[in-house]
């Protein structure tokens, strides 16, 4: 006992069947390492109990560290999750082989390096956001549907492919819709256009996709109440083009609005700020290398994309900055989605901070004067960046 008295930090490898933890004391030095096995948890909680109360433990944000970090917090423990990519990139950046013994002491040494300061606040550069359980709960939930419909897709491939396969070809524009599983029903009782086993495998696949479209259903519809609960889910729903899956989908990935500083933090978090990678000299003309960043959340990013091409629709103030970077919609249209996308997660951002609905017109700033449009003689607020002109481009203004 006296040995674990010692320990300030605990770096924890975490495996599927083991852990390997490597306990450092207040100088750096590995006081031990223990092999923490899963398969009785009643003993992992005994030996991590005999580490001092509040211990810095350090994990990587893999596969399985959720239910860890639960069972360390449950044992007044402090976890803490690294970044995959950057203790990687460190570790060969130092030279390393990769073994569980040296990522369990890497892990460790992480606590001991100096914290920087990022819009404000003193924060590790290699920690990422260790989610609470209702949020991992409602990702579980949104990662379940998002299987369902792959299924459900990879299903309608096939479907299309029996009948590819005996050149069948369906007149109605959805093979799924309400026609054309009617000229479904009459394929499988015709003998002449399917064999049998082609019969067979169709109707069997119609019967899984039917009962794919009923969990589809039912899991949209537990996002629907989840939503209708959420003071957050209902404001995001004021959006234009943001519907129920979209919706759920935002409040999942977004978690906590806390952990952004900035409207800029969370267009990063959700892949829609562009970046360039350029370097040497200065090229006149557009930055070589630009992207939208690669750390981030995918499923983000396409959720306000989506409902980009809904608002483009909806919404007159969207569409102008659409029609602005896309030269009213006749040339990239894929970088006008972007930019609405963009915008409209600053004003997802504003909005849920200052806890208040979408508004077509956005509220004056302080201190700025109104501008009324000619055009349309609507009040718009002026420094409002692209949502000011009601149109593609920024008609005359009188002052009022």
């Amino acid at each position: 006992m006296g040995m674990f008295e010692k320990v300030t930090q605990v770096g924890l490898d975490v495996h599927r069947k083991f852990s390997m933890a490597s306990l450092r004391d207040e100088s750096g030095k590995v006081v031990a390492r223990e092999r923490l096995e899963h398969d009785d948890l009643a003993k992992l909680d005994q030996r991590v109990a005999c580490w001092p109360a509040g211990t810095p433990v350090i994990l990587e944000a893999t596969f399985g560290w959720g239910w860890m970090s639960d069972r360390l917090l449950a044992n007044k423990m402090n976890p803490h999750l690294a970044a995959s990519r950057k203790t990687a990139a460190w570790r060969e950046g130092l030279g390393m082989a990769k073994s569980n013994k040296i990522d369990a002491d890497l892990l460790a040494r992480l606590w001991d390096e100096k914290r920087i300061i990022k819009y404000g606040v003193a924060q590790h550069w290699w920690e990422v956001w260790l989610a609470p359980q209702e949020v991992r709960d409602q990702r579980e939930l949104l990662r379940h549907r998002m299987a369902l419909v792959r299924m459900q897709t990879a299903l309608k491939n096939r479907i299309h492919a029996t009948l590819h396969r005996h050149g069948i070809l369906c007149q109605e524009s959805d093979l799924f819709g309400v026609e054309g599983r009617r000229f479904l029903s009459l394929l499988l009782s015709d003998e002449q256009a399917l064999r049998q086993t082609a019969r067979l495998t169709l109707k069997e696949d119609l019967i899984l996709l039917d009962q794919l479209r009923r969990l589809i259903a039912r899991a949209t519809r537990q996002f629907r109440g989840q939503l209708r609960r959420s003071a957050e889910g209902q404001r995001l729903m004021t959006l234009p083009g943001v519907s129920t899956v979209l919706g759920y989908t935002i409040l999942a990935e977004i978690g906590r609005i806390e952990r952004f500083p900035k409207a800029r933090c969370l267009a990063r978090y959700s892949l829609l700020a562009p970046q360039a990678d350029d370097s040497g000299e200065p090229r006149p003309g557009k930055p070589i290398g630009r992207h939208l960043g690669h750390d981030g959340r995918t499923t983000l990013q396409w959720a306000w994309i989506e409902a980009a091409h809904g608002a483009v629709r909806k919404s007159t103030r969207l569409r102008c900055i659409f029609n602005r970077y896309t030269n009213n919609g006749k040339e990239n249209r894929n970088r006008g989605y972007i930019k609405v996308a963009g915008q409209m997660c600053s004003i997802g951002y504003a909005m849920w901070k200052k806890q208040t609905d979408y508004q077509e017109v956005p509220p004056s700033r302080p201190g700025s004067k109104q501008k009324m449009s000619r055009q349309k003689n609507e009040l718009v607020s002026s420094g409002n960046g692209p949502a000011l002109p009601p149109y593609g481009h920024r008609p005359a203004i009188k002052r009022s």
